[in-house]
């Protein structure tokens, strides 16, 4: 506790813990998600080719580039808000390794979904 200079009052600084960021937790749960879609449109791309299986890899590509732009844009985001300065009685973020992992595995999952699909049509075309 700090005295007030001329006055009888004294100034009290909270400890806050750090608490984990939302979005970086959000960020990997994307990417997972990401990277298990991928692997769906690889198993109906080559599995199921001849039977239709290229418009549900389709599908599931549109959906694994979705979660994986999701997962990097909200990881480049908790990145951004855990990087910010704090007061001495704000809340300070922690979670970089977490924002991290999320773009990577959104990156990585995004692209599995287009190399799946270019497999799925590569098959179907020969």
């Amino acid at each position: 506790m700090e005295a007030v200079p001329g006055t009888p009052f004294g100034v009290v600084h909270l400890d806050v813990p750090p608490v984990i960021s939302g979005l970086a937790t959000g960020a990997l749960v994307a990417g997972i998600a990401s990277i298990l879609v991928s692997l769906l449109v690889i198993c109906f791309g080559v599995a199921f080719a001849n039977e239709g299986g290229v418009w549900a890899s389709g599908a599931f590509t549109v959906l694994g580039v979705l979660a994986g732009v999701a997962a990097i844009v909200t990881g480049l985001l908790a990145r951004r808000q855990i990087g910010r300065p704090a007061g001495p009685s704000a809340v300070r973020f922690t979670g970089r390794g977490l924002a991290a992992a999320g773009i990577s595995c959104g990156a990585a999952g995004a692209l599995l979904s287009l190399l799946g699909l270019g497999l799925a049509l590569l098959i179907t075309l020969t």
